[in-house]
């Protein structure tokens, strides 16, 4: 089942997620439906609060590599980054909650992540290059933290209007969205 992604604005978006245990209610059918959510929304990660839930669960998936093999895809429960390491490389990134905006954002290539998988099976990956940064985006959506925090002050103030656009609704995404400030229509 496709869930609405929550859109820019919304206070989830600003825990700092709590973590969970085997006992959390529904979590494979949680997943399964994130992974249909992410998909239908052209994405590559989806974190929970994106999602309204704020705890510590994400998924990536960065899809088939140029030769067509199967890409790097993963379930993060209860993620923790443990060290980031090499020279800081710039990439244009986005966030499905924050359509149509999309920013160059600096972060470093190498990463050892700890998570737990959806069967509650205790990893201790090395990751590099763009599945890397993509754990490094979701991870920081179980922090509280968006993409755009990253930008310098100059650049924030000239999105302001276009983020205050989108906590209305007043865009359109190709995909189901919640908006905290759109109001309920009578």
């Amino acid at each position: 089942m496709k869930l609405p992604i929550v859109a820019y604005g919304d206070p989830v978006l600003r825990k700092v997620c709590v973590s969970i245990d085997e006992n959390y209610p529904d979590l494979k059918k949680l997943i399964s439906d994130m992974f249909d959510t992410m998909y239908a929304a052209s994405g590559v990660g989806l974190a929970a609060p994106q999602v309204g839930l704020p705890i510590r669960l994400f998924i990536v998936d960065t899809g088939e590599d140029e030769d067509g093999k199967p890409g790097y895809k993963r379930v993060f429960l209860n993620a923790k980054i443990i060290e980031e390491t090499g020279e800081p490389w710039v990439f244009t990134e986005g966030c499905l909650s924050i359509p149509e905006i999309r920013e160059d954002v600096m972060r470093k290539p190498n990463i050892r992540v700890q998570y737990y998988d959806e069967n509650w099976e205790l990893h201790e990956d090395d990751v590099t290059g763009m599945p890397a940064r993509v754990i490094q985006h979701e991870y920081d959506h179980i922090e509280g933290k968006l993409f755009t925090d990253t930008l310098g002050l100059l650049r924030k103030r000239m999105l302001k209007s276009k983020l205050d656009s989108i906590s209305r609704g007043d865009i359109r995404a190709e995909y189901k969205m919640k908006f905290p400030q759109q109001r309920k229509k009578r």
